[in-house]
């Protein structure tokens, strides 16, 4: 059968450098860190004082009240950032078919927020099991496209899909097929992840895994550079509307760019860590390669995952220059964790929204924080370091790793 052609058609974006897909582009163009201490509980006694949090943002500027109260702030996000996608995408939500709509949304962890706040009140009370009735479909990761398709009557495939760092992609890679195959017209996905409290902080710092430069936390997430430390916790959510190229021309949407492939592999290494020679990192491209029908030279710009560790960075790095051979040296490779640090669920999402628009723009967002090379990293390529370079952007990549070894890799085109 002839698969269908996907084309992205609405964007909506809630990150820790700007409350909307506008804003976001703005800040990410510019440099702008995310990056200050905490403001939602005491850090006092935590390794990591900071986190890429959201800013001047008020969940009942587009929830009511009641609403938000029954949801995580994962959850929440999930709703603000896919409203702006609907909206964006324009869609007509009297005249389309809504059994083929879907939504298929990426977390990582879910309502964590939820379940530490529920356990601590049981654990200081005196034994007797009051939970909020609504504990259970707080946290649970599902709920959130859920939610979605319940406000919008949305009645096609809907459900999460969980891969650590990776859940966001995974969950386009997925819209992808279901479209390409013809079983949905239209599916909103992306991804969500509210993990700046203690549970989130404490649970990674006890695994060594955040960078714990508390004297100088805007500059705490530095991909690529000598003297990184470790990743910066983000939040937040990005969604896309996706759609069936010929449902979309038919009712004139605009077309941002066209998804042509995706890739998945594992590392099948270790829990946390990266296998070093960066193994599966290079399958996954190469799958994502030959998914899109293209050749590595065809590629002229790569959102990396790029967490700012020790270790990840340098794999990833070797992986992309096996793969494109010499041609990486003419690659812009960049990693937007730098501005909004790591959104866990959310990255693969809000990263393949930037790949989107620097195609759109023709403007490649910087790495920031760069100042100390590393002798591990092969000082040709082109990181995009410190300031935004202007390119045709014809053809974007965006790598998405996460624990468990799981790896996701989209890729974005130009319309002809």
């Amino acid at each position: 059968m002839e698969l269908k052609r996907v084309v992205v058609t609405g964007l909506g974006a809630l990150t820790p450098i700007g409350n909307n897909k506008d804003a976001y582009w703005e800040a990410l163009i510019s440099g702008k860190s995310g990056c200050a201490p905490v403001t939602y509980f005491d850090t006092e006694h935590f390794k990591t004082k900071f986190a890429c949090e959201l800013k001047n943002f008020e969940v009942t500027d587009f929830l009511n009240r009641k609403e938000a109260r029954k949801m995580d702030r994962f959850a929440q996000y999930a709703m603000v950032a896919s409203d702006e996608a609907i909206i964006d995408a324009k869609l007509d939500l009297d005249a389309i078919n809504k059994f083929r709509v879907g939504v298929i949304w990426g977390a990582g962890i879910g309502g964590i927020e939820t379940f530490q706040n529920e356990v601590m009140n049981f654990a200081n009370g005196n034994g007797t099991p009051r939970f909020n009735p609504f504990f259970i479909p707080k946290m649970i990761a599902d709920i959130a496209p859920g939610n979605i398709s319940i406000k919008h009557g949305f009645m096609g495939p809907n459900y999460t899909t969980v891969s650590a760092c990776a859940s966001s992609a995974n969950a386009i890679f997925d819209a992808l097929n279901l479209i390409r195959l013809g079983h949905c017209d239209v599916i909103v996905t992306g991804g969500s992840e509210a993990t700046v409290n203690e549970s989130g902080m404490g649970g990674f710092n006890a695994m060594h895994a955040l960078s714990t430069r508390n004297e100088s936390p805007e500059t705490a997430s530095r991909p690529f550079d000598g003297t990184r430390d470790g990743f910066v916790l983000g939040e937040g959510a990005g969604a896309l509307v996706l759609e069936d190229y010929d449902h979309a021309k038919a009712r004139g949407a605009k077309i941002y760019a066209e998804l042509i492939g995706g890739g998945l592999s594992s590392d099948a290494y270790h829990m946390t860590a990266p296998h070093p020679d960066g193994i599966g990192v290079i399958a996954v491209m190469k799958n994502c390669l030959e998914n899109a029908g293209i050749k590595p030279e065809d590629v002229d710009a790569i959102n990396t995952h790029g967490t700012s560790t020790p270790l990840g960075d340098v794999a990833e790095l070797k992986a992309i220059s096996e793969v494109f051979g010499t041609h990486a040296k003419n690659i812009n490779i960049n990693s937007t964790k730098s501005m909004t640090g790591h959104l866990l669920g959310a990255a693969g999402a809000i990263e393949a929204i930037a790949a989107i628009l620097s195609i759109e723009h023709g403007i490649v967002p910087p790495t920031i924080n760069h100042v100390t090379p590393d002798e591990n990293i092969d000082p040709e390529l082109n990181l995009t370091l410190n300031k935004a370079q202007k390119r045709d952007v014809k053809i974007a990549m965006s790598n998405t790793f996460g624990f468990g070894g799981h790896n996701a890799c989209v890729v974005f085109k130009k319309l002809d």
